[in-house]
């Protein structure tokens, strides 16, 4: 071998020990400093929950639908694995709830657009009601119309009054009426889709992620979501019909007038969070103002009302659902504030399952366990390891059975030896 050839080949391997030993280093990562770290992030939920208010029209039917096909999708697998694929099972739930639905809504457009009928003159008795309640503020209406009348008088003449009407109760009520009609549809036909699907959009989650475990974490996930939110829905589903029952049965007793129509309202009020039953109690308290003679009959059915539904929402619900998916109270009104607002009505309505997606998905991604932790329900303390006081600094910890193991089998090797 020449002496060139043995230098190139020193070289070569100088060289491949030194690319070797620069692939073996761990790359330098780029840490932002913490004040940029949280501006970021506060920039980014700005912009997401602005992109949510005012992407409702798109948003909303896509959360909807895939909260009801995740609420489903265990069906369509049941009957998957009997034999009927959920190309067929898919159109038969979803077109057989959505009859069931405007079934129930027909035999309710009577009592319901009888009250609506009646909401001048159900407005008209509630203020003749409160007038007799006025008399403690006769002092202050007197003082506001003496400054009324001032205003008036000192106004310019010349000045044209300007009075903006309005739309009607009734326009209003259509308009939105339609608009839901419309987002349910969308919701209903995309929901429809993906039941159809079947697993075909997990495998598609699972295809386009690179690492093996992230693909099981990824399944994982989806599985957990989908099983945590079928079980929370249809469980309170399943508990809010029973309180319904129980309303209008109680509302019968009472003497209220179309008892079905109140049990109806609080199966759907009751999806709202603390919310429904303070707007159901004040609903039935209103009505039983203007039916009934004396005010203890009219009190007694408010008072019905809210022994139901805390009665429900303090025992049967806890019971039922189990700690697994309870709920942080405060977290459930930070949501139900926060989807109020975004999306009104019915983002009250998702805020827990959506929660409730946020918190499955928490509990299995180290970087969310600050979420699911908030999220989750006030932890359980075991009593002996609250009894039990903290090790002395000067006190010996005892060793595991391997240290003690070993430290025993030691004497004896030596002794062997």
């Amino acid at each position: 071998m020449s002496e060139r050839e043995g230098r190139g080949g020193r070289n070569g391997l100088a060289n491949g020990q030194g690319n070797g030993a620069s692939r073996g280093e761990a790359k330098p990562t780029l840490r932002l400093p913490r004040p940029v770290s949280v501006s970021i992030h506060i920039a980014a939920l700005v912009l997401g929950a602005g992109a949510l208010y005012f992407g409702m029209t798109l948003f909303l039917p896509l959360v909807l639908a895939v909260l009801g096909a995740l609420t489903l999708s265990p069906i369509t697998r049941s009957l998957a694995r009997r034999g009927l694929p959920p190309a067929l099972s898919a159109p038969v739930i979803v077109l057989g709830l959505a009859l069931a639905l405007g079934v129930g809504m027909l035999q309710l457009r009577g009592p319901f657009g009888e009250w609506v009928a009646r909401a001048p003159e159900i407005s008209r008795e509630l203020q003749l009601e409160f007038e007799r309640l006025r008399w403690s503020f006769r002092a202050v209406e007197e003082a506001s119309r003496q400054v009324d009348e001032a205003t008036k008088a000192a106004s310019d003449p010349t000045v044209a009054e300007v009075v903006v009407r309005e739309p009607g109760f009734l326009a209003a009520a259509s308009t939105g009426a339609l608009n839901v009609l419309t987002t349910l549809g969308l919701a209903t036909l995309i929901a429809l889709f993906l039941l159809a699907a079947g697993d075909h959009v997990h495998q598609r989650i699972v295809h386009v992620l690179p690492r093996f475990h992230e693909k099981k974490t990824a399944l994982r996930i989806v599985r957990d979501i989908e099983r945590s939110v079928s079980r929370y829905l249809l469980t309170i589903t399943l508990i809010n019909c029973g309180l319904g029952v129980a309303v209008a049965t109680a509302m019968w007793i009472v003497g209220m007038p179309t008892p079905i129509l109140w049990g109806v309202m609080a199966t759907v009020l009751n999806f709202m969070p603390y919310l429904g039953a303070i707007l159901g109690a004040g609903i039935v308290g209103a009505i039983a103002l203007v039916t009934f003679d004396t005010l203890p009959s009219a009190l007694l059915v408010p008072a019905v009302y809210i022994a139901l539904t805390a009665t429900e929402g303090n025992v049967v619900t806890p019971l039922v659902l189990g700690r697994r998916l309870d709920v942080n109270p405060v977290a459930i009104l930070i949501g139900v504030t926060f989807w109020g607002w975004i999306w009104g009505p019915v983002g009250v309505l998702i805020a827990v399952p959506i929660l409730v997606v946020v918190k499955t998905i928490g509990d299995h991604l180290p970087s969310w366990h600050v979420i699911a932790t908030f999220l989750g329900g006030p932890p359980t303390i075991d009593e002996d390891e609250e009894d039990e006081p903290p090790p002395r600094r000067d006190q010996p910890q005892e060793r595991g059975g391997a240290e003690r193991a070993a430290e025993e089998a030691r004497p004896r090797a030596l002794a062997g030896e």
